[in-house]
């Protein structure tokens, strides 16, 4: 092809060369085209249109051929190698979509990567949301690469032994077992920014959208593991957990020391001793944090540790746990690892240049698929208040 491209504007310079040649000649004799001159100045004219013509056309081909090739072989790139990087080529449009792990993070070209900012901004965000991404709370997690369904294997009654008479057959039993299925429900947000903001290098893009995407994802994710009702999402710790205490009429919802005392033994010792802790709102803790036990005693101890407890046990807060009223769930106490959480990959962001281009916003759709429920409903009971 470029052979005859050649050709063909070799012709046309030949070409051209003959028309100045025809030009200069009446030039220098102080006249105008002879119509036989005319006539060939016209020809040679067009035949250098149509030689241009065939230049451009085939010059125009052969560049949308070699962008095609582009698309369908992309130039080798460095990989990205922080979370910074990825974050600052999905708004450059490099990338149109990267998700981000807690140890591993993958893109559409399925780079391996190794983060360390973006997750751990992201999860401190969630935090202040609710407890999901806070591993001192205990729950289990169970991350998978693809969001078919699956079953965890639950242990529902146990075996038991009876006096057996010399000579007589032992009783056969068996423990009753059974599965709990997690699906993937997903979630997210759009989320828009102005282009001016996103490529000046001086946002910190990491802290930004970790934020940003912290904040949307953990509120609705956080509620929907606390009180979700496990219809198209998760079934909520809250909604989950089996009742434990009641507390007393006419005290709109409140409870006493002595009703968490016997909230904590309403939980079979096997639980209690499996990292077990309350949950409650902030406005909860600050009502319990008056409470005195028997003795005289605050059950509330921020002294041991790092950790503030009640009762011996530590206490995490959850703005999405109900607060304290006539029949509401106020308080929940128990073994956090019965409580599974199931998600699929990681948070994936993807770009779009498209969606509110008259605004000249670039939108990034943050999205992820979780599943939660829990396995042993006596692992974790809840105080109710009791009626007005």
């Amino acid at each position: 092809m470029n052979d005859y491209i050649n050709r063909q504007v070799e012709e046309r310079a030949r070409a051209w060369g003959e028309a100045k040649s025809l030009l200069d000649h009446a030039a220098s004799e102080g006249r105008d085209l002879t119509a036989t001159e005319q006539e060939q100045y016209e020809r040679i004219n067009a035949d250098l249109d149509e030689r241009t013509a065939v230049i451009e056309k085939i010059t125009r081909e052969m560049e949308r051929e070699s962008q095609a090739a582009d698309i369908r072989i992309p130039q080798a790139a460095a990989v990205p190698s922080t979370d910074e990087d990825m974050l600052r080529s999905l708004v450059r449009g490099e990338i149109r979509t990267a998700t981000f792990e807690k140890r591993q993070m993958t893109t559409s070209n399925d780079s391996g990567l190794v983060p360390q900012g973006f997750y751990d901004v992201m999860q401190e965000q969630l935090r202040y949301t609710g407890p999901w991404g806070n591993e001192e709370v205990g729950y289990t997690i169970l991350t998978t690469g693809s969001g078919e369904d699956i079953k965890v294997p639950t242990q529902s009654g146990f075996s038991s032994a009876t006096a057996t008479a010399e000579a007589a057959a032992f009783g056969v039993s068996n423990p009753t077992t059974s599965s709990l299925t997690l699906r993937s429900h997903k979630f997210g947000t759009i989320l828009t920014l102005s282009r001016e903001l996103l490529e000046d290098a001086g946002v910190p893009i990491v802290d930004f959208l970790g934020r940003q995407a912290g904040n949307a994802i953990g509120q609705i994710v956080n509620e929907k593991l606390a009180v979700g009702t496990g219809t198209v999402e998760p079934n909520g710790l809250v909604n989950a957990s089996a009742a434990g205490k009641t507390g007393g009429t006419g005290v709109a919802g409140a409870f006493t020391a002595d009703d968490l005392i016997d909230l904590v033994h309403a939980v079979d010792s096997q639980y209690a001793s499996n990292r077990a802790g309350f949950q409650m709102r902030r406005s909860t803790l600050a009502e319990l944090r008056s409470l005195k036990d028997g003795e005289g005693r605050f059950i509330y101890d921020p002294t041991q540790g790092t950790q503030a407890l009640v009762l011996g046990f530590p206490v995490f807060e959850n703005p999405h746990v109900a607060a304290v009223a006539a029949a509401a769930k106020s308080v929940v106490f128990g073994s956090m690892p019965y409580y599974h959480v199931r998600q699929v990959g990681g948070v994936e962001i993807a770009r779009s240049d498209d969606a509110y281009f008259a605004n000249d916003l670039v939108a990034f759709r943050v999205s992820i698929r979780i599943d939660g429920n829990l396995s042993q409903a006596n692992s974790v009971k809840h105080f109710v208040g009791g009626a007005a």
